[in-house]
Formats: C-alpha cells, structure tokens, sequence
C-alpha cells in the first residue's frame, strides 16, 4: 500500500496547478497526482476552434510535460475514497493512503442523458455537434461552414456547466460567420436555454441582450433539451416554466451537454447533497474532514465553474493547505472570482469577471462590458501563454 503525504486527485487545471505551486515551496511537501489521462487539454480555445480559427491540436499536451518535477503521477483513476481512515482506492484495485487530500477532479460530461445524442454526434448528415470534447469539436466547424441556411440551434442544460457562457459564444461566432458566408438571410439562430436569461451579471446581461437584438437571434428561455431525434432533425425540449414537451426541427444543432460531479464522488462521503465535493467556499477546506481540500470544477463552490476561478482558487488553497500543515490559522479567503472571455464574433469579446455577490471584479481600467479586439486578442493568444507557461508551471499572475 503507497502513502503520501499530499495525494491530488485530478491532473487537469486545477490539480496541475496546484501541484505546481507546491513543487515551488522552499520545502515542498512530498507529493502525488491521480491521473489516468496521457494527454492535457486547453478546453478554453475549443471556441474557436468550432469556429474555424484554429485547429484542435493546438490544445493537446502530454500530460507527462507538466508532472512538477519530484512528484509521483499515478496512471489511474480513482474509485472511491474512504477519508475516515485517510485512504483512496484506485480502478485498478490498489489502495492509497494519505496525510492530505486535495480532489480536483473537474466534471463530468453525461452525453448519455440525452437519448439520441450519443449515437448522432458529429455523424454526417445529422446535423448534430458540440465543442465540449476534443473528438467532436471539428464537427462544430463542419457545421458552421457547410451551412446553407435554416433553423440552427444552439442548447444549454439545467446542470453547472464548464464555462457557463461557451454555449452562447459559440452562437455567436456561427451567426457572424453566416453573415460572412451570406447564408443569415435565410437563417433562423435560435438560443434554447434552460436558464431564465442571458447572463447572470446584470452589467454584461444587458451588453449581450442588446448583441442578441443587433444580432436578430431568437431565444427560448427555460427550454431544456430532452432528446435528439436525428432522423427527423428533430429536438424535444421542457419548457421549465410549463413542464410542457416542445419540438424543435433544426438543420444544425450545438448542444452543451449536461454535467455533473464525477460518479466517484456524488456516491463518496466527500460529496454534498448535491454531489459536488464539500468545502467551505472561502477557505476550501472540507468541512467535514479538515485534512481535505478542494477547488475547481468538482467542488461545490458557488461561482462559475472556468479556469479563470482556478487562478485565483489555486494559489489560495495552497496557502490554506500549508497552513494547515504547519498548525497555523488558514487565512487565505477566495471571493468567488471568475472570468469568462464572451466571444461575440470574430474579433469581439466581452470580459466578464465578477465575484460570489455578482459584482463586476474587472482587471482593466476600461468598461469591459463593451465589445474589444484587445480582449478577444487576449483570449486567443494571450491566455493560452498564460496556462501552458504560467498556471501550469506554478507561476502566479
């Protein structure tokens, strides 16, 4: 049975990260990450990689690259966690055990939640795609410039979501991209979503709802997508506000999946009742098991779920951890940031960054709530910089 001292759970944003940041101490802590992953991926630019600006490789590492240097990868997933007797079971059946626990698991995409989806997904002729994984995203731009006019709708779930504003900025880059290929004449662009408006920020909902107007895009608000029905080219939805069933034909469809805390641990003693993990939303520490923490997609912090978040949550809980170590009191408060890049066209982009009371939180002394080349520019190329050279390598911005 192998003991560490730090075990993370989870390899990608937020658990790379953190054990970068470790690394980096003057005595770092021993440390091991849990994960079955060969390959790292920057999910951020899938936007624009729907929408044909660049191609899906530049998002792919290997995973082995950004191992901190002096600490153990663990090639697996884990199973279950049992936090009384400090211990994880792994898939393959091994136990490890524990002084500390960080669980960055991320979240989980449940493609079979919507009957029809699975066996459609980026098959020619359906007419179905999603930019919420590395083998479908290409399908987005087929999409997008093989489209030739008709309804095209783009979905949101009723779950949290990776990145709750993706599913519009893909939206908007395929109407601009319509217009450019004078198809949008002949176009429906169509937002069903299960959410009750645009934006949960009122700054930046109303910039988007005057971009929606400009844009002529037709939204259905507390629409839910059910099923996919690929022949017909046919989507069901509940009307949440009604529970009545509405169908919906299209001639393309981006769907956001829905989401959800990974299986292991909804059915962990970690997990709140909503299956996210536990934690106190400033300090990140689980409040029921002190030596445990957690931040990023899996845990139930209530603030968008983005890479963004994980910048400031990172360094944070690192100081929180080491305290705790060190018996000292935690005194590293995260404020609920996030930021999500609003894509409004090629070119355009809308800053949004805002805290756990929905107040902006901006970085910039500009009014982000217009549209920016410069902002857009930062998406694309700054920020990637930023993730693969910085997050990633413990370096703090």
């Amino acid at each position: 049975m192998a003991h560490h001292q730090v075990l993370i759970v989870g390899g990608g944003t937020a658990g790379i990260s953190i054990a970068a940041l470790l690394a980096k101490q003057a005595s770092p802590p021993e440390i091991a990450i849990v994960e079955p992953s060969e390959k790292h991926y920057y999910q951020p630019i899938w936007t624009l990689v729907g929408a044909g600006v660049f191609d899906r490789e530049v998002s792919e590492r290997d995973e082995a690259d950004f191992i901190p240097e002096g600490a153990t990868w663990i090639k697996d997933a884990v199973a279950s966690f049992d936090p009384e007797n400090n211990s994880v079971t792994l898939a393959g059946g091994d136990t490890v055990t524990y002084d500390y626990l960080v669980v960055a698991a991320g979240i989980q995409i449940d493609w079979d939640k919507i009957p029809g989806l699975v066996e459609s997904l980026g098959k020619p002729g359906t007419g179905v795609c999603s930019n919420y994984s590395y083998e479908s995203v290409n399908s987005t731009w087929e999409n997008i410039r093989n489209f030739k006019g008709g309804k095209a709708i783009f979905t949101q779930p009723n779950t949290p979501i990776k990145c709750g504003g993706a599913p519009q900025k893909i939206m908007y880059l395929a109407e601009d991209y319509f217009r450019r290929s004078n198809v949008r004449s002949e176009s429906e662009v169509i937002f069903a979503s299960a959410s009750g408006g645009i934006f949960g920020v009122k700054k930046y909902a109303a910039s988007l709802n005057r971009i929606i107007e400009r844009k002529g895009i037709i939204t259905k608000y507390q629409h839910n997508l059910t099923a996919i029905d690929a022949k017909a080219k046919e989507a069901e939805f509940e009307n949440l506000a009604t529970g009545e069933k509405v169908s919906m034909k299209y001639d393309m469809i981006h769907v956001t999946p829905p989401m959800s805390a990974p299986d292991f641990i909804k059915t962990s003693p970690l997990a709140a009742s909503s299956g996210w993990v536990e934690v106190d939303k400033e300090s990140m520490q689980h409040v029921r098991y002190p030596n445990v923490f957690s931040c990023g997609d899996c845990s139930n912090l209530p603030t968008s779920k983005t890479g963004a978040a994980i910048r400031k949550q990172a360094p944070l809980l690192v100081q929180n951890l080491l305290a705790y170590m060190h018996g000292l009191p935690l005194q590293g408060a995260y404020d609920g940031y996030t930021s999500c890049p609003l894509v409004t066209g090629y070119g355009k982009l809308i800053l949004a960054e805002f805290d756990y009371n929905k107040q902006p939180k901006e970085s910039f002394p500009f009014d982000q709530g217009k549209e920016r080349y410069s902002m857009y520019a930062l998406k694309a190329y700054g920020l990637p910089r930023l993730y693969w050279h910085g997050m990633l390598r413990g370096r703090e911005f």
